[in-house]
C-alpha cells in the first residue's frame, strides 16, 4: 500500500465477469477501507489557549492541575517545549508541521494581508496532520477553538476550503475565531451556526460542553467501528480571555493570591526547582520595564488584581478538569492506554493584554478605552460570571510566565513561547514520570503523531505536492531521557518580536511591548534600530544574564541566522503593524462587499462574523427591516450585531421597534418611541448619522417606521474598532450574548421578517485608513 500518496488507492484486481452471475467461477472481492498500520494508536491532542510555563501546577506553578499532574506521572513531561507567541500561528504550527509563516500565519487569521507569510490562507501543499490521519483510514474529529479559517471566507458563500471539515476532519463542533464568550458562545456544527444545548441559568459553560461533544464522538465512531482508530482535537477557548467560570469555581482561590505577584515568581519558582522543570541554579528573568510591583499597588488595586488572578486559576483548573473527564471516560472505555495523549499546556504564553490594572470588560481595552479600578469595584461581584468578560493584569502574566521574561505576543523571549508538554501514551511511553529536557518546538507535533501511528508524511495528498515537513518527531525521547537534542535551530517572529534558538543559544529582540495594545501617536524604532540581546541558555536556563557585551561575533552571527532564516520561511518583509496591517487596499483582505455599499441578508441566513459584516464602525450607516406584523402584537430581534459588552440591535419589544446602540466602553442609548407598529407597517428604519471628524466619534440614531420618523437619540461616542471576536451580526434571531436586557435567548422575530438591508452612505464622513493608521488598535 502506497501511503506516501493522499488518498490511497488500492489495487485490487478482480476476476473475469461472467455473462450470467450464476456461472460466476470466482468470487468478486469487495472493496475494503483503507485502515492505519497494525498496532496504531488512537491520538487525542489537547491545546490550552494562554497558558503559561509557571501556571499549572504540573510545571510548579499555583494553579492547581489534578489531571496534567496524573498524566505527567503516568508518562513523560517536556520542559523545552515551545510555541510561536500568539493563537493562531501556534495552531497552523501544531497541525501542519510546517512553520508558521510557510503556511500563511505569520499573525492571527483576522490580520491578515497579501505577504505570503501572513495572508491567513493555508496552503494546499502543506496538508493538516487530520488530512493525513483521515487519508490513512482514521476517524478524525475537532472540538473547540480552530482559528484557521480566513475570516472573509466565513459566510454562506465561503469558500469551504479552509473549514475544519475541509481540512481532514469527518466532525467539527466549536468556534472559528481568537475568542468566545464561555457562557453565550456563537457554535458551529460543521458548517452550521448551532445553539448552545442549554442556557447559562441552566448551568451551561463552552468547556464542558466541548468535552461532551468529543467524548459522544469517540464512544459513537468506537461503537460502530470498534477497529478504526480516531483523532480528537480538543483545543478549548479557555484559557483565553474572557475569564469566565461556572459558579461552583468562582471561590475556589479566595484569598490565594493576595501576596502578589512578585511572591508569586519566587513561590514558583522554588517549586519548579524542587519539580525538576528547571534545574537548581535557575534565576528569575529580569522584570520587563514599565510594569508595575506589587507594592507599588493601592489597596483598591491590589483587591482586584487578585480577584482577577484568582478567576484565571479557577478558570485553568476548571479546564484541567474536563480533561479528566475525557481521560476517565476512556479508562472506562478500555481505551487509554493505547491512546497517545499529548497535552499542549497553552498554544503561548500568558496574555498582557488585559493592561495595567486588568478589566470588568476587556473587549473595552482592545478599543482603547482604559478601565480603571474604581469601575471595576463597582462590579467587583460579577467578576467571572456572565454579566462579566474580564481579564487580569499584564503584571500576573509575568508571574505566570516565571521564570521567564515577557508574555505573549513576545516571540523574542521564552515568556512568550515557552510552554509545557505531556505525553501520555501507556502501550507506547514505558519509561513514566520522568522529564525530557530536549528542545522542542509545536511545529514537532504532526511528524511526532505521525512516527507513532507508522505512516510517512505524503508526497502528494489529493494530488497537490507537499512542502517537507519542517518539525522533528519527538519520540525518540519517549524511551531516552538523555537523548541529544534533534530540533537545533529555530527561528521566532510575531509582530516583529523576534528571536533565534541555535544549540543552546539564544538571540532575541522586543520590538513591541506585549500590552500596547491600543495607544494614540505609538512610534515604534526601525528595526534595524532595535537592541538585541544573547543569552547562552546552557548555562543559564531562564534568559536571565545577557551576554552580548561579551559576545559580540556570537550575536552577529545568530543575527545573520535569524535572516537566513526568515528568508528561508517567508517572515519577510518585517511587519510590527497590529490591526493596522490591513488597513492599507493593497494588503486588505477580500471582504464580501467587495467595494457595494448596500448589502440585503434574510433571515435563514447564518450570522455574519465581524470581519465579513458590512463595517459599521466610524461612518454612517443606514438599516432597513422589511416586515409584516400580521395585524398581531410581536416581538424580536431584526438586525443585532455584537453583544453584551459592545453592539447594535434594531429589534421590537411590546410592538413597538427599538434601537439599542451598546458603547464598549460603557454605556447604552435606547432609540424608544411609544408607537406601536400598526397593522400596515412594512418598514422599520435606523439611520445614523456620524459625526465625523475622527475615530470613535458620536452621532444622531434615527429611528423611522413607514418613512415617518418616530424617534431619535444622540449617541455621544461609538466603538472605534471591534465589538467582538466572535459575535455575528445576525437577523431575525439573536445568537451568542444580547446587547441589552430586552433581549432574552434567541429572541426570534414573531412577525414575518422578509429581508434587512444594510447600507453604506458615500464615505465622506467615514475615517480614512490613513487616519485609522494613527492608532494602533491590536485586536488581539
Amino acid at each position: 500500500m502506497n501511503r506516501h500518496s493522499i488518498p490511497i488507492v488500492k489495487s485490487q484486481p478482480q476476476p473475469p465477469a461472467s455473462v450470467d452471475y450464476r456461472n460466476q467461477a470466482e468470487p468478486f472481492v469487495r472493496p475494503q477501507p483503507v485502515r492505519p498500520p497494525a498496532g496504531a494508536p488512537n491520538v487525542l491532542l489537547v491545546m490550552l489557549d494562554d497558558v503559561g510555563f509557571g501556571a499549572a501546577s504540573a510545571c510548579g506553578g499555583p494553579v492547581r492541575t489534578p489531571t496534567a499532574d496524573r498524566l505527567a506521572a503516568d508518562g513523560v513531561k517536556y520542559t523545552r517545549f515551545h510555541t510561536t507567541a500568539l493563537c493562531s500561528p501556534t495552531r497552523a504550527a501544531t497541525l501542519t508541521g510546517r512553520n508558521h509563516h510557510s503556511v500563511g500565519f505569520g499573525v492571527i487569521a483576522e490580520q491578515a494581508t497579501a505577504a505570503p507569510g501572513y495572508n491567513g490562507t493555508r496552503p494546499d501543499s502543506a496538508a493538516t496532520v487530520a488530512r493525513i490521519l483521515q487519508g490513512n483510514g482514521y476517524a478524525t474529529g475537532a472540538f473547540g477553538k480552530m482559528h484557521q479559517t480566513p475570516t472573509w471566507e466565513i459566510s454562506e458563500a465561503g469558500p469551504f476550503d479552509r473549514w475544519p471539515t475541509r481540512e481532514g476532519f469527518d466532525r467539527f463542533y466549536g468556534f472559528l475565531g481568537a475568542e468566545s464568550d464561555q457562557f453565550a458562545p456563537v457554535l458551529y456544527r460543521d458548517f452550521t451556526i448551532v445553539d448552545p444545548p442549554t442556557t447559562p441559568e441552566e448551568g451551561y459553560h463552552m468547556s464542558e460542553d466541548l468535552t461532551d461533544r468529543a467524548m459522544e464522538w469517540i464512544e459513537s465512531v468506537t461503537t460502530m467501528d470498534p477497529d478504526k482508530p480516531w483523532f480528537c482535537y480538543l483545543p478549548f477557548g479557555a484559557c483565553h480571555a474572557p475569564l469566565q467560570v461556572p459558579d461552583s469555581y468562582l471561590d475556589k482561590y479566595r484569598g490565594e493570591f493576595d501576596h502578589g505577584w512578585d511572591r508569586q515568581r519566587e513561590i514558583t519558582l522554588e517549586r519548579q526547582k524542587q519539580l525538576g522543570v528547571v534545574p537548581p541554579e535557575t534565576e528569575l528573568a529580569p522584570w520587563a520595564p514599565d510594569l508595575p510591583h506589587w507594592d507599588e499597588l493601592g489597596d483598591d488595586q491590589k483587591a482586584v488584581s487578585a480577584r482577577l488572578m484568582e478567576l484565571y486559576a479557577a478558570f485553568l483548573e476548571h479546564t484541567d478538569d474536563q480533561v479528566g473527564r475525557l481521560v476517565d471516560r476512556l479508562q472506562q472505555l478500555g481505551m487509554l492506554d493505547d491512546t497517545l495523549v499529548l497535552y499542549m499546556l497553552g498554544d503561548n504564553g500568558a496574555s498582557a493584554e488585559g493592561g495595567m490594572e486588568g478589566s470588568f470588560n476587556y473587549l473595552a481595552g482592545l478599543n482603547g478605552y482604559r478601565q480603571t479600578t474604581a469601575e471595576v469595584l463597582e462590579r467587583f461581584d460579577e467578576l467571572g460570571t456572565p454579566a462579566s468578560y474580564p481579564h487580569y493584569p499584564a503584571s500576573w502574566a509575568m508571574a505566570l510566565d516565571t521564570p521567564y521574561q515577557w508574555t505573549k505576543q513576545a516571540a523574542s523571549h521564552y515568556g512568550g513561547t515557552r510552554n509545557g508538554l505531556i505525553a501520555h501514551w501507556p502501550k507506547g511511553i514505558t519509561d513514566t514520570g520522568g522529564l525530557r529536557h530536549q528542545w522542542h518546538h509545536c511545529v514537532d507535533i504532526t511528524p511526532t503523531i505521525l512516527a507513532a501511528v507508522g505512516v510517512p508524511a505524503p508526497g502528494t495528498v489529493d494530488g497537490v505536492p507537499q512542502q517537507p515537513m519542517e518539525g522533528v518527531a519527538m519520540n525518540y525521547t519517549f524511551a531516552d531521557a538523555d537523548a541529544p537534542d534533534r530540533h537545533t535551530t529555530q527561528y521566532f517572529e510575531i509582530y516583529g518580536n523576534r528571536g533565534i534558538y541555535d544549540h543552546g543559544w539564544t538571540a532575541v529582540t522586543l520590538h513591541r511591548a506585549p500590552w500596547l495594545m491600543a495607544t494614540h501617536g505609538l512610534t515604534l524604532p526601525a528595526f534595524d534600530e532595535d537592541r538585541w540581546e544573547l543569552y547562552d541558555t546552557r548555562t543559564d536556563w531562564s534568559q536571565a544574564r545577557d551576554v552580548a557585551a561579551e559576545f559580540p561575533e556570537k550575536l552577529a552571527e545568530l543575527q545573520q541566522k535569524f535572516l537566513v532564516e526568515a528568508a528561508r520561511y517567508q517572515v519577510l518583509p518585517l511587519d510590527d503593524r497590529t490591526v493596522t496591517r490591513n488597513a492599507a487596499p493593497k494588503d486588505r483582505p477580500p471582504h464580501p462587499l467587495r467595494g457595494r455599499t448596500s448589502l440585503t441578508l434574510y433571515p435563514h441566513m447564518n450570522g455574519l462574523v465581524e470581519k465579513a459584516a458590512p463595517p459599521l464602525f466610524n461612518r454612517s450607516y443606514v438599516i432597513t427591516a422589511s416586515l409584516t406584523t400580521g395585524g398581531r402584537p410581536c416581538e424580536g430581534v431584526l438586525a443585532s450585531l455584537g453583544g453584551r459588552f459592545g453592539g447594535l440591535a434594531l429589534y421590537v419589544a411590546d410592538s413597538k421597534p427599538v434601537f439599542c446602540y451598546n458603547f464598549s466602553g460603557g454605556g447604552l442609548t435606547f432609540v424608544r418611541p411609544d408607537v406601536e407598529l400598526a397593522a400596515d407597517t412594512r418598514e422599520v428604519r435606523l439611520e445614523f448619522v456620524y459625526d465625523g471628524g475622527g475615530i470613535g466619534k458620536g452621532g444622531t440614531a434615527i429611528l423611522s417606521v413607514n418613512g415617518v420618523e418616530v424617534a431619535r437619540e444622540r449617541i455621544e461616542e461609538t466603538t472605534r474598532a471591534i465589538f467582538s471576536m466572535n459575535e455575528q451580526l445576525d437577523v431575525g434571531v439573536n445568537r451568542g450574548s444580547p446587547v441589552c436586557d430586552d433581549i432574552v435567548g434567541r429572541f426570534a422575530f414573531t412577525g414575518r421578517l422578509e429581508q434587512v438591508r444594510v447600507d453604506l452612505p458615500p464615505a465622506a464622513d467615514a475615517v480614512s485608513p490613513q487616519e485609522r493608521d494613527r492608532i494602533a488598535l491590536a485586536t488581539h
